[in-house]
């Protein structure tokens, strides 16, 4: 058992002075990030939809992705604000397969972490460069996230992550709409005790740092569903569990209690094509209940050029290679369908 030290890693700052973010960018990404949080204060009344590839694998498909939704999104623009995501960092449940484009930039070569934070923040900045459309991504590690800090539209925290302590201190203290998944248990206590921990303020080490947070006020809850001891999905974005949750959101006093829901993972029981159907039964249910239609703010969708699944090395272009999404036909048309039924 050992450590080898293969490289030291340049600081967020070195990074950022390589590969800066234009300033008048800068003021865009500022701007659209502001109206993502006045949905989540409930200032805002259009429908939040994250939507894009499981992960980002690829820069050229990415972007050409995001390119189709920013003509969608210009459509829509009075309803809907859409948020692309592009994944750079993914969790693997056994510590096997593809960590996402910051360990491997190239997905067919040998990880390089280096260049991976690099590729990860060139992509960023090109998607909101041509398209003004701030994206999400996932805060997998906690310090990866000050290579993006002044970037990202959204961050979700995902359900193998909500129960870390380092993530929930940290989410504390960025400017950014931060959603929260429920963990794989399905435990919805675990989820409002992070969104709990998160809005406040905090003083713990970070970056080499003693720091203090004032806490994250546009914290929120994401509906994920759960796996059981058997491995067998359990959704919770039926009325019925949406309902339930929000009895439970109201009792645990945090700021704000805003709800997005994620139509795909244990919700869909991994089968990506039922992700039309799911939305269709949550805007229903906002439709049938005043509290659902003023709390549930959006939904996560993964969505890509081509429907599917791949392996590695098959090298189909616009296909995930790690969790199947709908393709981009099924996905314009579901984008429209939202937003006449919002």
């Amino acid at each position: 058992m050992s450590m080898n030290y293969i490289k030291k890693i340049p600081t967020a700052d070195e990074i950022i002075e390589q590969i800066p973010l234009p300033n008048h960018i800068r003021e865009i990404r500022n701007n659209r990030t502001n109206d993502i949080k006045r949905i989540i204060e409930g200032k805002d009344d259009r429908f939040l939809l994250i939507i894009g590839p499981c992960s980002a694998d690829n820069e050229k498909s990415v972007c050409e992705y995001i390119g189709r939704l920013a003509k969608v999104q210009e459509k829509v623009k009075d309803v809907i604000l859409i948020v692309p995501r592009i994944y750079t960092n993914k969790p693997r449940t056994t510590g096997e397969g593809y960590k996402g484009m910051v360990h491997q930039p190239d997905p067919n070569k040998e990880p390089d972490l280096l260049e991976g934070i690099k590729a990860m923040r060139k992509l960023h900045i090109k998607a909101l460069s041509e398209y003004h459309m701030p994206a999400a991504d996932e805060m997998l590690y906690p310090e990866n996230y000050t290579y993006l800090s002044d970037l990202l539209g959204y961050i979700a925290i995902g359900a193998r992550s909500v129960e870390n302590q380092q993530h929930r201190l940290t989410v504390s203290g960025v400017n950014t709409p931060v959603g929260m998944k429920n963990p794989i248990s399905g435990d919805l206590s675990v989820m409002l005790n992070s969104i709990k921990a998160a809005q406040q303020g905090h003083r713990f080490i970070y970056g080499g740092w003693e720091i203090e947070t004032t806490g994250n006020p546009y914290t929120h809850a994401v509906l994920r569903g759960a796996v059981d001891s058997n491995g067998r999905n359990i959704p919770n974005y039926h009325f019925e569990d949406m309902i339930c949750f929000v009895k439970e959101y109201e009792k645990s006093q945090v700021i704000n209690r805003s709800i997005i829901v994620d139509t795909n993972h244990a919700n869909s029981m991994k089968c990506f094509e039922e992700q039309p159907r799911i939305t269709r039964e949550i805007l229903l249910s906002r439709k049938y209940d005043s509290q659902l239609n003023k709390m549930v703010k959006g939904l996560m969708i993964e969505s890509y050029l081509i429907e599917g699944k791949q392996g590695i090395g098959e090298n189909i272009y616009g296909k995930s290679i790690t969790d199947a999404c709908l393709g981009w036909e099924s996905t314009e048309k579901l984008i429209y369908y939202v937003a006449e039924n919002v």
